[in-house]
């Protein structure tokens, strides 16, 4: 992509591309309009009063923290607005397509769906479209949610962060980090790494690990590090696989140290205690609340966030050792 890699501004925060500086997330919603010339679909509640159905679907795994975290904010922009919300995963594409087919049949009045393989989406979205479903995207498919045709968008440049990361690593004076990827061919985790290497003075390494099986992913980063004992930094994807890869360092009697995409109330902790350098947070609480909240809006109001036209950007932002003591009561309250 062309946007120029990410500078770091007030501590914690990085500077957002120019297409969102300067608004905010609840500005976006409470200025939203109706796109030019598009009617709004009337998805009033039926005569017998029955509540707004929204389906949040999802790839994640379930009992994962961060995907707890983006249901959380659900459940909670449901609650505020009087939504029967329904929440499903499939980390299998062609499952979570089937998902969406399924919502459609059940007659929901609004989706909001993640596009980690957004081929795969296509057509089931296609399919809520057509029986006048309004359907947003959330976390995945950053690059794709206009060209599938969906409302809005809510997420973080994964690009975009990649790309401070490698800049970060840069400041820490790393040369060889290893960037592991826990789902082959899941696009977001594909473009952070990218983003990595594109901004990172040093050597980026790919390495793909199986995220459905902890031990294995343990395992493998451990002898990766044995081989190369110039790796000296593991960069993860998530908070359990940081975590992971704390024990990993140790098992393999490595020096390197741990940073990480996304966050938990256990990895603000590590971090905290200097077992990992820093997180970057891209708010799955925020995305799963914006998300649930953009449907209500538009089918109350015909509000679209940004006109329809730009992503409302939830991240990324640095936690670091310095700052996670103000993140650490949000995360004790599973809102970061």
């Amino acid at each position: 992509m062309n946007t120029p890699p990410p500078s770091l501004s007030a501590p914690g925060h990085i500077r957002r591309p120019a297409l969102t500086a300067g608004l905010t997330a609840a500005c976006l919603l409470a200025a939203g309009c109706s796109a030019p010339g598009e009617p709004v679909a009337d998805t009033s509640p039926a005569a017998g009063g029955s509540a707004f159905k929204v389906a949040l679907i999802t790839h994640g795994a379930q009992g994962d923290d961060f995907w707890n975290l983006v249901r959380k904010g659900a459940q909670a922009a449901a609650a505020k607005d009087g939504i029967d919300l329904a929440y499903s995963s499939d980390a299998d594409a062609t499952g979570q397509a089937e998902l969406i087919r399924d919502a459609v049949r059940d007659r929901v009045d609004g989706i909001a769906v993640t596009l980690a393989k957004p081929e795969a989406m296509k057509s089931a979205i296609s399919a809520a479209k057509a029986a006048g479903i309004p359907v947003v995207g959330l976390n995945s498919g950053i690059d794709d949610w206009r060209s599938d045709d969906l409302l809005e968008y809510f997420g973080q440049d994964e690009s975009v962060a990649g790309q401070a990361v490698g800049d970060k690593l840069d400041d820490l004076k790393a040369k060889h980090a290893l960037c592991v990827i826990h789902e082959r061919g899941n696009i977001a985790l594909e473009a952070r790494c990218a983003g990595v290497k594109k901004t990172f003075g040093g050597e980026t390494e790919l390495l793909y690990v199986d995220g459905t099986d902890m031990s294995a992913v343990n395992s493998v980063i451990a002898a990766r590090l044995r081989q190369d004992p110039s790796i000296d930094e593991v960069i993860t994807n998530g908070a359990q696989f940081a975590l992971t890869a704390v024990k990993a360092v140790k098992a393999a009697g490595s020096s390197a140290k741990v940073g990480t995409f996304d966050l938990s109330r256990s990895l603000v902790t590590a971090v905290r205690g200097g077992n990992i350098q820093f997180a970057v947070d891209q708010q799955p609480y925020l995305q799963g609340y914006l998300a649930v909240d953009a449907l209500w809006l538009y089918r109350t109001n015909g509000n679209l966030s940004g006109g329809g036209e730009a992503p409302v950007l939830t991240g990324p932002a640095f936690v670091t050792k310095e700052n996670a003591a103000s993140i650490a009561k949000f995360a004790a309250r599973g809102t970061r």
